[in-house]
């Protein structure tokens, strides 16, 4: 089985996945960092096909940034986000950087968002 690199977001301050979060993946070696895809979360708040899978899983190290202040302006039905606080979000970019030990390994990296905060995890 080969490799590959998957996300699912979900937006926790209305219970559902985040549809249309755009985010970007960044591989960051030797040299100055470099955007190797740019995607858009779907209904289910997932890619419709893998970030990095088999030939392009390269160990290194790589960030995936979510453009969670763009998701959140664009979701007006998000609790706790008056239309006076839209332009002004705590959180603007979530950047998760992680490492890419094993090109053959399934790395799902999962996004729970709000507002005010997220979490994340290795995922299976």
């Amino acid at each position: 089985m080969s490799g590959r690199l998957t996300t699912h977001v979900l937006d926790l301050s209305q219970g559902k996945p985040a549809a249309g979060m755009l985010l970007q993946l960044w591989s960051y070696g030797d040299g100055a960092p470099v955007l190797l895809r740019q995607a858009v979360t779907n209904s289910d708040g997932r890619l419709d096909a893998p970030l990095l899978a088999g030939e392009e899983m390269l160990t290194g190290c790589y960030e995936l940034l979510f453009m969670a202040g763009e998701y959140f302006r664009g979701s007006p039905a998000a609790p706790g986000v008056s239309a006076a606080e839209s332009g002004g979000l705590f959180l603007e970019h979530i950047p998760i950087r992680f490492n890419i030990l094993d090109p053959a390994e399934h790395y799902h990296v999962p996004l729970l968002v709000a507002p005010g905060g997220y979490s994340t995890y290795r995922g299976s």
